[in-house]
C-alpha cells in the first residue's frame, strides 16, 4: 500500500516535472518567437510625409518605397531594428566603450582602449556640426529605429540571454557607428607605429632601412606599373634580436584564430573596367570589403527607392551598414562604387615627458602643457563601476605603450569632420559627382572606385586626409621630440584622383595606391604586400577587351597560389635525396608538394599548407626575438613592416653570413629547420601528413557573438563548418572568421546583370529564415542577383 502511494507520487513528481520543462521550452520558445522581425501588415506612423512600403523576396531582402526621402529613412531604420539592433547596439558600444554594460568585466580592457577616445562626447560635437538637413535625416531614422525595436513582440533575443534591456537609439549613435568603423580600419595604426619605433631604438639606420623597406617588388600602384626603388643594401651585421627565440604566435597552422594576425588582417578588393571594354558599354564595377565575419554579417542589403530631383524615383541597390540609413556600397543607377581600406597614415604618435619640476605638465612637440582631465565612468554588469581618467592634450589624448606615454593624434578625433556626407551618392549622376561626394564624406579613409553609365571610371579618397608640411617615411614611426606631425586637413580640391586610365581598369587591394607624388598626401599606415592587388590586376587585364560581370566578378574567386608559388619551389629545392637520407620524415613533405600542389589554395592543397607553413616558420625562426620582447604590449614584427617575406627571401637569395643565426651551421640549414618544424606541426598527434590539408585549416567558424557569451547556443549561431578555399597575398581572401564579408559586380543602370553574395542573411535572429539565408552561395562562389526577388511579404506603413 505504502508503495504504492510512493509509486503515485513519483509518477506525480515525474509528469511535474515534464510539465515545468514543457513549460520552460515553450516559453523560451514563445519568447525568441516573439523577437523575430513583422513581415506583414499595415502601420502608422507619425511623422510620415506619405506611405512607404517593404517588399521583401524569399532572402528577406527588403525594397524600400516612399515618395518622401525621410520617410524612406524612417521605414530603413524600422526594419534595421526589427532584424539587427543587437548588432546595431554592438557597434555603438564598441565605439563608445560600454561593452562591460553588458558583458561584465570581462569586456573591460576593450571598454579601456576604446574611452580613451571619447567618442561618445565627439558625437554631441559632431552631430551640432551636420547639416539641418543631414540632421533630419537622422533623427527619422532613429525614429524608424526605436519604433522598430518597440513593435517586436519581446525584446531580441540577446537581452533575454544576458538579462539586460535595451537602450532607445538616438541620432548621436549614428555617428558613432562611423567610428566603430574607424576603429575597426585604423585601430592597429597605433599599435603598428609603436612596433617599428621599438624596432627603431633596436637597431641602426642601415638595419632598419633592409627590414622596413618602402615598397615591394609586388606593388602595382594605380599610375605606374610598377614601383621604381632601389633596396636597401643588406648591412653588415644584423640587430641584437634577430635570429632570438620567441612565442610562436604567427605560424598560421594549427589554431583558427592565428590566421587573423597582423599580416592577413588586410581587407579588401575592388576594382572597375571602363565601359571601352565592357559589354555592356557603361562601367563594370566590383567590390568586396574583407573584414571579421560575424553572424549577423556586418552588412544588409536593401534597395532603397527615392524620390529624384528630377520628379522620378532613384533606385538604390546595395549594402547598407545597420546604425546608417543609406547604402554604403551599391549602384544608383546613375553610378555603381565600392571601398577598400586605404592603410594611409592619418595619425601620429607625439611623444609625452613629464618633469617632477613641472607637476601636472607634459612635453609634446617641444612645448610644455597641462592636460585636461575627463573622469568617464564605465558601467560594469554584475560588478561596480570603473571611473577612467582620460588626459586630453592639444595633441590628443595620453596613452601608455611600451613603456612610453604619448598623445595620439588621429584624424578620427576631429569631431568636425565627421558626417553622413556619403548619402550623397544616391543623387550623383557622373562619375565627377561621386569622386566629389566621395572627397568630401566625413568616414574613415578608404579608396573609393567608382564607375558610370556613360562608361567612365576613377579612383580617389573618400574620407578625411591629415594635411602634412614634409611627408616623410619618418611619420610612420613616433615623432622626434618637436615634430610636427600632421596639422590640419587637405580640402577636397587637393586629393588625388585617377580617371579613365589607359588601361581601362582600376584595381585597388590595401597596398600602395600611388608611384608619383601624390603617394606622399596619404603616407603609409601599414600597406599590404601588393601580391593580392598585383593578381587581381594582371587577371582583370587578361579579361581582354569586351567583358561582361560574371567575367568580373569571377577575378574575386581567384585562388592562385602565385605568391606562394616561389616558397614551394625553395622547399621542394632543399628536399633533395640527403636531406631525405638524413630524416625520412620529409619524403612525404617532398611528395606532397609535388603530388599535393593544386597551384591554388583548395581546400585539397596540402602542398599549399606546408609551403605556407614553411615561409611562416622561417619569419618565426628570424623574427621570433623581436616578437618576444614586443609581445607584453601587443607589438609585431609583421606589423611593423608587412614586407618581410621580401626581406627574408633577399637573406636566402644573398646569404649573408653576418645574418645567419648562430645556431645554424648554414642557410640550408636553417631553411631544413623551418620545414622540419612545419612538419612537425602539420603530423602533430599522429595525423598523417597527407590529412594536412588547406581546407582542414581553413574552416569557417564564423558565429554570432552571443555563441561566445553562451556557448551551449553555438550550435544553432554558427554557420557549418564548411572548409574554404582562398586565403591572403590573393584576391579570394578567406579565414575561419575572416574574408569576403560581400561581393558584388554591377554595370550602373543594368542592375538587372549585378552579382551579389555574402557570408550571412539578412537577419540576426536564429529563428528566421533569412539567418543563414544566401549563406551556401557566398561559400561556393555563386553569381546570384544583386536585385531582391519577386515579392513574398509586403509591410505597409502609413502616416
Amino acid at each position: 500500500m505504502a508503495g504504492g502511494r510512493r509509486g503515485r507520487w513519483v509518477r506525480r513528481i515525474g509528469w511535474g516535472v515534464l510539465a515545468l520543462v514543457f513549460v520552460v521550452v515553450m516559453t523560451a520558445w514563445f519568447f525568441l518567437r516573439g523577437s523575430l522581425a513583422q513581415l506583414d501588415g499595415k502601420r502608422t506612423a507619425p511623422g510620415l510625409h506619405g506611405n512607404v512600403t517593404v517588399h521583401r523576396d524569399r532572402l528577406g531582402i527588403p525594397s524600400i518605397a516612399g515618395a518622401d526621402r525621410l520617410d524612406v529613412s524612417y521605414a530603413t531604420g524600422f526594419v534595421h531594428a526589427q532584424d539587427r539592433f543587437f548588432q546595431m547596439d554592438l557597434l555603438r558600444r564598441v565605439a563608445a566603450g560600454e561593452l562591460a554594460e553588458l558583458f561584465g568585466p570581462k569586456a573591460l580592457p576593450t571598454d579601456r582602449e576604446h574611452r580613451l577616445h571619447r567618442f561618445r562626447a565627439r558625437a554631441a560635437q559632431a552631430y551640432a556640426h551636420l547639416t539641418p538637413a543631414d540632421r533630419q535625416l537622422i533623427e527619422r531614422y532613429a525614429a524608424g529605429v526605436n519604433d522598430g525595436l518597440q513593435a517586436l513582440g519581446t525584446r531580441p533575443f540577446e537581452y533575454g540571454l544576458l538579462g539586460q534591456a535595451p537602450r532607445a537609439w538616438s541620432a548621436h549613435d549614428t555617428l558613432l557607428v562611423i567610428w566603430a568603423m574607424y576603429l575597426d580600419l585604423q585601430g592597429a595604426t597605433a599599435r603598428r607605429e609603436v612596433s617599428r619605433g621599438w624596432m627603431r631604438e633596436h637597431g641602426t639606420p642601415e638595419q632598419l632601412a633592409f627590414l622596413l623597406p618602402p615598397a615591394s617588388r609586388w606593388d602595382a600602384p594605380l599610375d605606374a606599373g610598377d614601383i621604381a626603388f632601389a633596396p636597401a643594401p643588406v648591412p653588415a651585421t644584423p640587430p641584437s634580436w634577430w635570429g632570438q627565440t620567441g612565442p610562436r604566435d604567427a605560424l598560421l597552422l594549427t589554431s583558427a584564430e592565428t590566421l587573423d594576425a597582423p599580416d592577413s588582417n588586410v581587407g579588401s578588393n575592388n576594382w572597375a573596367v571602363a565601359g571601352s571594354r565592357s559589354v555592356t558599354g557603361g562601367a563594370i564595377v566590383a567590390d568586396d570589403m574583407h573584414l571579421g565575419i560575424k553572424l549577423p554579417n556586418t552588412w544588409y542589403r536593401a534597395l532603397l527607392q527615392v524620390p529624384d530631383s528630377n520628379g522620378t524615383t532613384r533606385r538604390i541597390v546595395g549594402v547598407t551598414l545597420p546604425g546608417t540609413p543609406f547604402v554604403v556600397a551599391g549602384s544608383n543607377g546613375h553610378v555603381a562604387w565600392g571601398f577598400t581600406n586605404a592603410y594611409g597614415d592619418f595619425l601620429d604618435l607625439v611623444p609625452a615627458t613629464a618633469d617632477p619640476a613641472r607637476p601636472g605638465q607634459v612635453r609634446l612637440g617641444g612645448k610644455w602643457e597641462a592636460p585636461v582631465v575627463h573622469r568617464e565612468t564605465i558601467l560594469v554588469k554584475g560588478a561596480p563601476s570603473e571611473t577612467l581618467a582620460v588626459r586630453d592634450t592639444s595633441r590628443g589624448p595620453l596613452f601608455d605603450a611600451a613603456g612610453r606615454t604619448y598623445a595620439l593624434h588621429w584624424i578620427a578625433h576631429e569631431s568636425t569632420l565627421l558626417n553622413v556626407g556619403l548619402r550623397r551618392m544616391e543623387t550623383a549622376t557622373t562619375l565627377d559627382e561621386a569622386l566629389a561626394v566621395a572627397n568630401a564624406s566625413g568616414m574613415p579613409a578608404q579608396n573609393f572606385v567608382a564607375g558610370d553609365a556613360a562608361g567612365n571610371i576613377g579612383w580617389t579618397i573618400a574620407g578625411p586626409l591629415p594635411r602634412r608640411a614634409q611627408p616623410a617615411a619618418d611619420a610612420t614611426f613616433p615623432l622626434a621630440d618637436g615634430g610636427a606631425g600632421w596639422q590640419g586637413w587637405l580640402q577636397p580640391g587637393e586629393y588625388p584622383r585617377i580617371v579613365n586610365p589607359a588601361s581601362a581598369q582600376l584595381v585597388t587591394a590595401n597596398s600602395r595606391q600611388l608611384a608619383g607624388p601624390g603617394a606622399g598626401l596619404l603616407g603609409d599606415g601599414g600597406f599590404d604586400l601588393g601580391a593580392r592587388t598585383r593578381q587581381a590586376r594582371d587577371a582583370l587585364a587578361a579579361l581582354g577587351p569586351k567583358v561582361d560581370e560574371k567575367a568580373v566578378y569571377g577575378v574575386m574567386l581567384d585562388d592562385r597560389a602565385l605568391f606562394q608559388a616561389p616558397w614551394r619551389e625553395r622547399a621542394l629545392a632543399l628536399l633533395d635525396d640527403a636531406a631525405i637520407k638524413a630524416d625520412p620524415k620529409r619524403a612525404e613533405a617532398a611528395r606532397l608538394l609535388r603530388s599535393g600542389w593544386t597551384g591554388r589554395a583548395s581546400v585539397d592543397a596540402s602542398g599549399y599548407r606546408i609551403a605556407r607553413g614553411f615561409m611562416w616558420n622561417l619569419y618565426e625562426l628570424l623574427y621570433g626575438g623581436a616578437n618576444r620582447q614586443m609581445a607584453g604590449w601587443g607589438g609585431n614584427a609583421a606589423l611593423a613592416g608587412k614586407r618581410w617575406p621580401d626581406v627574408i627571401a633577399r637573406l636566402l637569395d644573398e646569404q649573408p653570413a653576418a645574418w645567419l643565426p648562430r645556431q645554424y651551421a648554414s642557410w640550408r640549414d636553417l631553411q631544413l629547420a623551418a620545414l622540419d618544424r612545419t612538419i612537425g606541426d602539420l603530423a602533430a598527434d599522429g595525423k598523417p601528413l597527407a590529412a594536412a590539408t588547406w581546407g582542414a585549416f581553413n574552416t569557417a567558424a564564423i558565429a554570432h557573438p552571443i555563441a561566445g557569451a553562451v556557448p551551449a547556443l553555438r550550435k544553432w549561431l554558427s554557420v557549418p563548418a564548411d572548409q574554404q578555399a582562398g586565403d591572403a597575398n590573393m584576391p579570394r581572401v578567406a579565414g575561419p572568421t575572416f574574408g569576403q564579408s560581400e561581393r558584388f559586380t554591377v554595370s550602373p543602370g543594368k542592375e538587372e546583370g549585378g552579382i551579389f553574395n555574402m557570408p550571412g542573411g539578412q537577419s540576426g535572429h536564429p529563428l528566421s529564415p533569412y539567418f543563414l539565408a544566401g549563406h551556401a552561395d557566398w561559400v561556393q562562389g555563386r553569381a546570384t542577383p544583386l536585385l531582391p526577388g519577386p515579392v513574398e511579404h509586403t509591410l505597409a506603413f502609413s502616416p
